[in-house]
Order: C-alpha cells, then structure tokens, then sequence
C-alpha cells in the first residue's frame, strides 16, 4: 500500500491533489474543519503536547472489528455488542436461507449501485454515492462531506478491500463518479491504507459483502442470526436480521451490531454497523444492478 496522505483531516477524507511535479498543500481551511471534527479533550491534549491526539479507543476498536471479524457461515459475524430487543427472535429456516442467499444475489447483481452515510462526529457526516463490482471487490464513488455550517469538502473515492485513494473532481466534469474518475491522472490520486474512521470501516465492510457462493444456512442459525421486525423501504417489505455472533461468543450474549435488510427473495436492501460510542450508525444502502459502470484500476496497482 501507498503511505497515507500528509494532510489528513480527522472526521472526513482529504482528496489532496498530487500533480506531477507539484509540491503537497494542506487546504487553508483544514486546520479549522479538524478542529470542529475533534472534541474538547483532543484539543486540550494537542495544546500540552503541541501535537494531534490520536483518534479515540472506540474508532480503534470499529476498525479492528471490520478488519479481523471471522464469518458463521459466510456473513460477516461480530462480538455481540447489543442487548437482545423486545420481540426478536431465532430465525426459521426460510429465513435463514434468505440471509444465506443475499451474498451471492449481492455478487451476482454487480455491479451495484450503493450509497454510503457515516457520521464522524463533531456533527460532520460523510455521504458516498457510487458503485461497487464485487467480482473484483472494487468501488468508485463521489464523496460529500458536511458540517453543522454546511459543505465541507466533496471528491472522488475509489476503494478494496486493502485500502483507498481519494483526489479531487475534475473541473467541469458530468456524469457518474466512475466516468469522472477515469479521466484522473495515476497522480492525482491519494492512496492510502484504512484508517479508523468510521468511513474507512463502512467502505471495508461494504467491499466484503458480496460472495460467489451462498453462506451455509444452518450455520447461520446456530451462530446467533436473529429475525429483528421488518419495514417497508421504497414500498417493497423488508425483514430485518442481527447478523451471526462470531465464532467462540457466548451463546447468551446480546446480538450483533450488524443489521440486514433482506425481502422475500433474499436481496439484500440495506446494511447498518453500529458500535457503542458512536452514536447514529453506518449505513450502506444497495440499489440495484448498474449495467453501464465501469470501474477503474485501483490507483496504487496501476504505477
């Protein structure tokens, strides 16, 4: 992987535009927007220490968690984190076999339009609206990032399952994030590996979704999936499961932070990761089959 970017901004990308020839510049705003992005307690350690704070202990904790998560079956299975709700249930074994289904439909449906939302604190959100092909496990899209005062910085993203590049939007460019993204040069483009925010941890756990095979639906069910309710988005029913516990749990233990929204056929609509701390949780949302996307060469393999 390439090293990270020199000037990162805690709580939102930055597509720093690396121009052959031309030296690295922090954006004049940049020190600013980490400062609203970081709490009382971070500031306060950066005056004594004339350094930045590291991130805190729970944004360590939620990308190790999408990094090392072992899988029950095949979907993505976590350390219980939530008490078990009011009406929940073990799932049956249509159910099961539903969940077990929504990989491979998610795999065979590529490539697939997505839309990721993560709140980084310091009310600033990230929204990624762009497509992912999970028969090469890549994504390319166009960031936004937004503050209590409004717009705060906005880009492209491409991104697997090793890391992540970032550069800015080319001047006067139409069309969707991956048309854009073909006319950026290899140096205009930021790679870096993930980091522990809560975007980076949404963009890992959104490339690992897809699968070339159904998960094993009896080993979904004994791993703790849990039928939660169900919900209507853009008119169509939904039930919703707490994804499988990981391996060696307890078997008493509370639900996964994972949540699935899967209809009748098995295709998956929706997927949320929450974790303690972090308040409003990550949600990555998939939107059907995009027939026309092509997506580009990772920036860091194609030098």
């Amino acid at each position: 992987m390439a090293p990270k970017t020199t000037a990162r901004r805690a709580g939102a990308p930055k597509a720093e535009a690396r121009r052959a020839g031309a030296p690295k510049a922090e954006a004049p705003d940049a020190e600013a927007r980490r400062a609203a992005a970081t709490g009382p307690e971070d500031r306060k350690a950066e005056a004594a220490t004339g350094r930045p704070r590291r991130r805190s202990v729970r944004f360590k904790l939620l990308v190790a968690l999408v990094a090392c998560a072992t899988a029950a079956g095949g979907v993505l299975a976590y350390r219980a984190v939530v008490s078990e709700a009011p009406g929940e249930r073990a799932v049956t074994v249509d159910e099961a076999s539903r969940l077990a289904l929504s990989r491979l439909n998610l795999f065979q449906a590529s490539p697939v339009t997505v839309t990721l939302t993560a709140a980084e604190g310091g009310d600033v959100a990230v929204r990624v609206e762009g497509v992912v092909d999970y028969r090469n496990r890549r994504g390319v899209g166009r960031y936004r990032v937004t503050g209590a005062n409004g717009p705060l910085d906005h880009g492209l993203v491409i991104w697997d399952a090793g890391g992540l590049g970032l550069a800015p939007e080319p001047a006067g460019a139409d069309g969707p994030a991956w048309q854009q993204a073909e006319r950026v040069p290899r140096q205009g483009w930021s790679p870096r590996a993930y980091t522990a925010d809560p975007l980076d941890a949404g963009l890992q756990l959104m490339v690992q979704l897809g699968a070339d095979r159904p998960d094993n639906p009896l080993l979904l069910a004994q791993s703790g999936a849990r039928r939660l309710g169900s919900d209507r988005l853009d008119g169509r029913s939904y039930d919703r499961f707490s994804g499988p516990r990981a391996q060696g749990a307890a078997p008493d233990g509370g639900r996964s932070p994972l949540t699935y929204w899967v209809d009748g056929d098995g295709t998956l609509r929706r997927v949320t990761m929450r974790m303690p701390g972090l308040g409003t949780p990550t949600t990555v949302d998939f939107a059907g089959r995009d027939d026309g996307a092509k997506l580009p060469e990772a920036p860091w393999l194609t030098g």
